[in-house]
């Protein structure tokens, strides 16, 4: 193969056109490391070329532990390129291998494209994990890693004509509580749970095949998988259980929720059990209370930073409908249908641990006049945002909470208030559209997100909201431009600081709204507003790239930060020193928060106005 067809596989090099690969594949120089051999020294100069490896393997070396193994296709030698400083590991031929070396300039020139910038992104991201996952936190065990190293034995499995009866004879005999189906197009999975409720419940023939009843498709996941990762997966979908496979795809076990619960105490579905299990309100706050080891845990053991923070709202979520729960008990059933609302970071379900409430009351009042319904809701509201409150979740500083009179409304009053708010936003619309246009049911009977989706649905109507929705993602730059690149806090307590959350986070979560009700999607989380604002064409999908991979590593920041505060016994904020950063996260928030300028500069463009 060429070289100019071998660099157009892989990133950043697949996205250049065949003339620019062809251009420079002809200045492309070509190196030989024997096994062992250093390429790239820690306390040496600066690269002076875009490493890409050609054949072999090199390995990346923090003092002496490897980190990481590049193997074909991969590059390394771009951070020190950019800085121009030493590189902050050692590079060092893991076999003898074969390198291309790409000069400086043409160098600079490829990772000065979006697709260059969104490969620097993600490689300081996947640096910055490899460091984190080879000092695991103290009281994490090396069983916490990965999935292949909790499976204990070869899955059973069975034929879909096998019937219920046989099944359940089959789960006994091996104690196990699931077994595993051969099906036409993959796998299904039959659990106990499943032969409780749909089969024992439902009173179901003994005789019925397991295909009939069973689970289909199961979702697996590769060995490699971090038991984080399976944890927060299990937590949000609802599953139990999780077949493992090899690289090569063949299943290799399964692991249980069970499996992961052994972990430790500090697990999501331990937190959560015992906010269920709480006899009253003060147990439930108490039982809430460990959701900062939780995160840390979670943190430690390597899992995806935005995945973790949807295991924090949904944590959240849990304790908000046990003082539901225990609120009816005391003062019994609400008088008329409802829903609690979510609103915000939560609605989004990117919660960490420094956060406050955002969330609204709904109601379909029949016949029954409001203020005949409110004092009930207004003291529902009240008990569960207190108990909140006391579990380490401040008050909304600006009282976008269900305790407000303007968020408990009947569906027809938040029918027109979203309107109203979109007709003209005035004071009140434009701090809480905001808020509210990031909305998700967390419990209740009564359905109220039609009514919410029905106004992002009608936003293209209403391109003066569009405008102010657009304005306010421009509201705040992202903190670039002075030490080092990074503008820190220069008075008061929080002088030398970043705050990744205000300056970062938030701005993209703004951005992805503004282009994801454009484009009329009622997504809700920010990754998948950014996807399906790029899918519908109403975002430049290179800048939406480049703003997920900003977003993952920023978060990433964030709960590091949070994590290493959570075990020093500090409180949690956003507020990150630079000082106390390597220089690979330090490079990548500069480069996250020029992406963030960047499409910002994009849609002020587009809009017509100054850029922030």
């Amino acid at each position: 193969m060429d070289i100019a067809a071998f660099l157009g596989r892989y990133p950043p090099f697949d996205s250049l056109p065949r003339e620019r690969l062809s251009l420079l594949a002809g200045r492309v120089q070509i190196e030989h490391f024997s096994a062992g051999s250093v390429i790239l020294d820690r306390e040496g100069d600066a690269s002076r070329a875009l490493y890409v490896v050609r054949k072999g393997a090199v390995e990346l070396l923090d003092e002496a532990r490897v980190i990481d193994l590049l193997g074909e296709g991969e590059v390394f030698g771009h951070l020190s390129l950019l800085s121009e400083a030493s590189p902050t590991l050692t590079v060092r031929a893991h076999e003898d291998s074969l390198c291309y070396l790409i000069d400086p300039a043409a160098a600079q020139e490829i990772l000065g494209t979006r697709a260059g910038q969104t490969f620097v992104i993600s490689s300081v991201r996947r640096r910055v994990t490899a460091l984190t996952e080879v000092a695991i936190p103290e009281g994490i065990g090396p069983r916490y890693r990965t999935l292949a190293a909790l499976v204990r034995r070869e899955p059973v499995m069975c034929e879909p004509e096998t019937s219920v009866a046989d099944a359940a004879q089959m789960m006994a005999t091996h104690r196990v509580s699931c077994l595993l189906i051969r099906m036409r197009g993959g796998l299904g999975i039959l659990t106990d749970r499943d032969l409780r409720t749909r089969v024992v419940a439902a009173r179901v023939s003994a005789d019925t095949p397991v295909a009939d009843i069973a689970t289909f498709p199961a979702v697996a996941l590769t060995g490699a998988t971090m038991a984080g990762e399976a944890l927060i997966a299990m937590m949000a979908e609802g599953y139990h259980h999780f077949p493992v496979e090899d690289e090569s795809g063949r299943i290799i076990g399964v692991v249980t929720d069970t499996d992961l619960m052994g972990l430790g105490r500090h697990t999501p579905f331990a937190i959560r059990s015992a906010i269920d299990r709480s006899a009253d309100r003060e147990a439930a706050i108490k039982a809430a209370e460990d959701l900062p080891q939780v995160v840390a845990t979670l943190v430690g053991s390597g899992a995806e930073p935005v995945g973790v923070g949807r295991v924090a709202s949904l944590v959240i979520d849990a304790l908000t409908r046990k003082l539901l729960d225990l609120f009816m008990g005391l003062r019994g059933e609400p008088p008329v249908p409802w829903a609690w609302i979510a609103l915000g970071s939560a609605a989004r379900h990117e919660q960490a641990l420094r956060t406050d409430q955002d969330h609204a009351l709904a109601f379909d009042p029949g016949e029954l006049q409001i203020d005949e319904i409110d004092p009930y809701f207004a003291e529902m509201a009240e008990f569960v945002t207190s108990g909140l409150e006391s579990a380490g979740f401040p008050r909304c500083v600006g009282d976008a909470m269900a305790v407000h009179p303007s968020l408990r409304r009947s569906g027809e009053g938040w029918r027109q208030a979203l309107q109203g708010w979109m007709n003209d936003p005035g004071v009140e619309g434009s701090i809480l559209s905001s808020i509210v246009f990031d909305y998700r049911r967390v419990t209740g009977p009564f359905d109220i997100e039609p009514v919410f989706d029905e106004a992002v649905l009608s936003a293209s109507s209403h391109p003066g909201y569009l405008r102010h929705l657009a304005h306010r993602a421009l509201d705040k730059r992202p903190p670039t431009g002075f030490m080092r690149d990074l503008v820190v806090e220069h008075h008061g307590e929080h002088a030398g600081t970043l705050d990744v959350k205000h300056g970062g986070i938030t701005l993209i979560s703004n951005l992805a709204r503004a282009a994801a009700i454009s484009a009329g999607s009622t997504e809700k989380q920010t990754i998948a507003r950014l996807r399906a604002a790029a899918k519908a064409g109403s975002f430049d999908a290179g800048v939406a790239g480049e703003l997920e991979e900003a977003f993952r590593f920023l978060w990433g920041v964030r709960l590091t930060h949070q994590a290493r505060q959570v075990r020093s016994s500090i409180p949690a904020d956003d507020l990150v020193d630079p000082a106390t950063l390597g220089p690979v996260t330090r490079r990548g928030l500069r480069e996250s928060f020029r992406v963030i300028a960047r499409a910002q500069r994009a849609l002020a463009t587009e809009l017509g106005v100054r850029p922030p």
